[in-house]
C-alpha cells in the first residue's frame, strides 16, 4: 500500500497533478474537497469536525483494503502545529498497517495560483470555489495568515520531492512524481 501526499497553497493545482497522477498510476485520488462539499452542502457551510470525521472513515476502510495506493490533496499550513498533527494521524492510519508514505509539495506564485482559481476543472469538483470573487479572496487571505510553503530543508521526510509547477502542465509535474517514487 502506498499513500502520496501531494501538498500545496491553495490553486497550486494538487487535485489536477493528482488526477493525472492517478491516469499514469494504479493509485485512487481523494481530494480534500471530496467530504468539504457534501458536507457544505448538507450543512450550509463548512463543519470541520464532520469533514475529519468522514476523511478518518476512509482513510481507515482504504487501509484496509488491497488497492495499491490512494493520492491524498492536503493544504497544509506549515506554520500550524495542529495542521501538522492532523496530517501525521491520518499518515499513521496507513503507516500502522506498513505502508510506503510519499510527499509531493507543490509551489507556484501567487498570480499563478489566481489564475489557476478560475479554472474550469477545479470549477467543475469544488463547488464551493465556483464564486471567483469569494475564492480569490479566501486564497488571499490564507496566503495572508498561513505559510504554505516550505522553507528550504524543512522538509525532512525520506520519500519528498518539492515541485515548483509555475510552468509545468499537470501530467508533467504527475510524471516527475511517479518517476522519483518508482510509482
Amino acid at each position: 500500500m502506498k499513500l502520496i501526499i501531494i501538498f500545496g497553497a491553495g490553486a497550486v493545482g494538487k487535485m489536477t497533478v493528482g488526477q493525472e497522477l492517478m491516469k499514469i498510476t494504479d493509485l485512487r485520488l481523494y481530494h480534500g474537497h471530496m467530504d468539504i462539499e457534501p458536507v457544505i452542502e448538507i450543512f450550509g457551510y463548512r463543519n470541520g469536525e464532520a469533514c475529519r470525521k468522514i476523511r478518518e472513515v476512509i482513510f481507515e476502510e482504504f487501509a484496509k483494503s488491497d488497492l495499491y495506493g490512494m493520492i491524498f490533496t492536503f493544504m497544509w499550513s506549515l506554520d500550524s502545529q495542529s495542521d501538522g498533527e492532523y496530517l501525521d494521524s491520518l499518515v499513521d492510519i496507513f503507516r500502522r498497517d506498513g505502508a510506503d508514505i510519499y510527499y509531493a509539495e507543490l509551489v507556484a506564485p501567487q498570480e499563478i495560483r489566481l489564475e489557476r482559481n478560475k479554472t474550469e476543472n477545479r470549477r467543475k469538483h469544488k463547488a464551493s470555489k465556483r464564486n471567483i470573487e469569494f475564492s480569490t479572496n479566501l486564497i488571499l487571505n490564507e496566503d495572508a495568515k498561513h505559510r504554505l510553503v516550505s522553507r528550504d530543508g524543512e522538509i525532512k521526510f525520506e520519500n519528498y520531492i518539492k515541485i515548483d509547477n509555475s510552468d509545468l502542465s499537470p501530467d508533467v509535474a504527475a510524471k516527475m512524481i511517479k518517476e522519483k517514487f518508482s510509482l
